[in-house]
C-alpha cells in the first residue's frame, strides 16, 4: 500500500512543476506589461484603447501618474517628457500699431501640458518628436503671435505697461501652444529697442519729468524745512531767555558764597604753590647738577672717541695711500713688462721673419748655383764664367749709360795740326773712345776670354791709324745737345 502511494506521488511531481513554471511565466509576463508613469512624464498608450463619448475610436490614452496594464499584441506605449524648454526668441523689425519697427528680444519657457484635453493634443502631435524639434515648432508659433500682439499695441503701451504687454503675449501664445499640447510657463522680455530712437526719446522725456518733479519736491521740502527751522529758533530763543533770567537770579545769590569760598581756596592754593615751587627748584637744581656730571662724562667720552676716530682716519688713510702707491707701482711695472715683452716679441718676430726670408733666398740661390755647377760638368770655374757671361749684357749696358747722356751744345775747334801728323780733334775723339774699356779687357776683368776670331778682328781694327788733315777753324752747332765743350789747339 505504501509503495502504491509513493508511486502515485512521484507521478504527480512532473505535472506540478510544469504547472508552476507556466503560472510563474504568466505572472512575470503580466508584471512586465504593467507600466508605472513617473511624475515628470506622461504615459501615452495607443492601439485599441476604447472609444470616445460620441462613439468614435480614441487615438490614445494619456496618463500623468498611476499605473496601466498594457494589453499585449493590441496596445503599445510611449512617454512624453514634461521637462521645461527655454526658447530664445530674438524678434527684430516687428511693426507696431504706429508703423514703427521695434526689436523685442525675449525668452519663453514652455512645456507639455498635463491638462486632459491638452495632453491628448500632445499625444497626437508631439509623440515621437525630439526635444529640438518640439522647440522649433513652438518657436515658430511664438514668433507669429508675438508679432501679432505688437501690431495691436502702441510703443508707449509696450514700453510703459509691461504687464499688459506680457499678459497679451501670454494669452495669445498659450492659446496657440495648447493646440499642439504645450503650455506657456514664463515670459521674460529683456529689452525693447527701435530703429528711430522713439523709445530712447520717451525714456529721456520721462527722466526729465522725473528730475523736474524731484527738484520741485526738494524745493518744497526745503521751504517747509526753513519755516519749521525759523519757528523752532524763535521758540528756542524765548525759552532760553526765560531760563537765562532764572539762572542769573540764582547765580547772583550764589556769587556771595562763591566769593567767600574762593578766598579760602586761594590761601590754600598759595601755600601749596609755595611748597611746590620750593620742591620744584630743589629738584631742578639736583637735576641740573646731575646733568652737568653726565655732560662732563659725555664730553670725555666724546673727546676719546674723536681722538680714536682721527687716529683711525689718519692711519687708515696713510695705509690706503701706501697700498695705492704699491698697487700703482706694481701696475706700472706690469704694464712696462708687458709692453717690453710685446716689443721684444715684435722685434724677434720681425728679425725671425727676415732671417727666414734670407735663409730661403740663400737656400734657393745655393740650389740654383748647384744646378749651374752640375750643368757646367761640376766645374765651379766654368759655372762662374757662365754667370758672368749671363750678366755681361747688363755690364756693357751700364758702361754705355756712362756716356750715353753726354751731349754737346756746340764745339769750337782751332786746330793747326801737330808734328806727328795727328790733330787735336782726332786725339780728343780717340781719348773719348778710350774712356770705354775695350771688350777684351772687359772679358779679362771678368775672367773670360774672347773667341780668337773676335779678338783678332778687334786687334786689327785697333791698329788702323786715323788720318787727319789740317782744317780751318770752324764751329759745329748741334741744337739738341744740352752741354757745351770748347777745345783749343796749340
Amino acid at each position: 500500500m505504501q509503495f502504491i502511494i509513493y508511486s502515485t506521488f512521484s507521478d504527480l511531481i512532473g505535472p506540478i512543476i510544469t504547472v508552476l513554471i507556466i503560472l510563474f511565466s504568466i505572472l512575470a509576463f503580466v508584471v512586465a506589461r504593467i507600466k508605472k508613469c513617473p511624475s515628470d512624464k506622461i504615459l501615452v498608450v495607443y492601439g485599441k484603447v476604447g472609444n470616445n463619448t460620441d462613439g468614435s475610436h480614441k487615438s490614445a490614452l494619456c496618463m500623468h501618474g498611476g499605473t496601466k496594464f498594457i494589453i499585449p499584441f493590441i496596445q503599445a506605449y510611449q512617454f512624453l517628457d514634461l521637462t521645461p524648454m527655454s526658447i530664445q526668441v530674438d524678434l527684430t523689425n516687428a511693426l507696431s500699431r504706429q508703423n514703427i519697427r521695434i526689436d523685442v528680444p525675449s525668452r519663453f519657457t514652455v512645456g507639455i501640458s498635463t491638462e486632459t484635453g491638452v495632453m491628448q493634443n500632445a499625444a497626437e502631435r508631439l509623440l515621437g518628436l525630439k526635444m529640438n524639434e518640439i522647440q522649433e515648432l513652438a518657436k515658430d508659433i511664438i514668433f507669429g503671435q508675438l508679432r501679432l500682439v505688437i501690431a495691436t499695441m502702441d510703443i508707449e503701451e509696450i514700453n510703459t505697461d509691461r504687464d499688459k504687454f506680457l499678459e497679451a503675449v501670454s494669452g495669445n501664445v498659450e492659446t496657440e501652444l495648447k493646440k499642439i499640447g504645450l503650455r506657456l510657463i514664463n515670459v521674460n522680455v529683456t529689452d525693447i529697442n527701435d530703429e528711430s530712437g522713439y523709445i530712447e526719446a520717451l525714456g529721456k522725456e520721462a527722466a526729465s519729468k522725473a528730475i523736474n518733479d524731484a527738484k520741485k519736491t526738494v524745493a518744497e521740502k526745503n521751504r517747509d524745512g526753513s519755516i519749521g527751522e525759523a519757528n523752532a529758533v524763535r521758540d528756542q530763543r524765548i525759552q532760553v531767555a526765560e531760563a537765562n533770567s532764572k539762572a542769573i537770579e540764582g547765580e547772583n545769590k550764589s556769587l556771595g558764597e562763591i566769593s567767600q569760598t574762593n578766598a579760602t581756596r586761594r590761601e590754600i592754593e598759595a601755600e601749596s604753590l609755595r611748597r611746590a615751587m620750593a620742591a620744584e627748584k630743589i629738584a631742578a637744581a639736583k637735576a641740573l647738577e646731575d646733568a652737568y656730571v653726565a655732560e662732563q662724562q659725555a664730553e670725555i667720552a666724546r673727546a676719546t672717541r674723536e681722538k680714536a676716530t682721527q687716529e683711525a682716519d689718519i692711519i687708515v688713510k696713510t695705509e690706503i695711500d701706501k697700498q695705492r702707491v704699491v698697487i700703482n707701482a706694481e701696475a706700472i711695472a706690469e704694464e712696462t713688462r708687458r709692453k717690453a715683452k710685446g716689443e721684444a716679441d715684435a722685434i724677434f718676430a720681425r728679425l725671425d721673419a727676415q732671417a727666414r726670408g734670407s735663409y730661403e733666398i740663400l737656400t734657393k740661390q745655393a740650389e740654383g748655383f748647384k744646378k749651374i755647377v752640375d750643368a757646367a760638368g761640376n766645374d765651379p770655374d766654368s759655372a762662374v764664367k757662365m754667370l758672368i757671361a749671363d750678366k755681361l749684357e747688363k755690364l756693357v749696358a751700364i758702361q754705355v749709360e756712362a756716356i750715353k747722356n753726354l751731349k754737346f751744345d756746340k764745339v769750337t775747334v782751332w786746330d793747326s795740326g801737330s808734328k806727328d801728323g795727328s790733330t787735336s780733334t782726332a786725339n780728343f775723339a780717340s781719348n773719348l773712345m778710350k774712356s770705354i774699356p775695350p771688350m777684351k779687357e772687359l772679358f779679362e776683368m771678368a775672367g773670360l776670354e774672347l773667341p780668337k776670331y773676335l779678338a783678332t778682328d778687334l786687334q786689327e781694327k785697333a791698329e788702323v791709324t786715323v788720318e787727319t788733315k789740317e782744317v780751318e777753324p770752324k764751329v759745329v752747332k748741334e741744337p739738341e745737345v744740352k752741354a757745351t765743350k770748347e777745345t783749343k789747339s796749340k
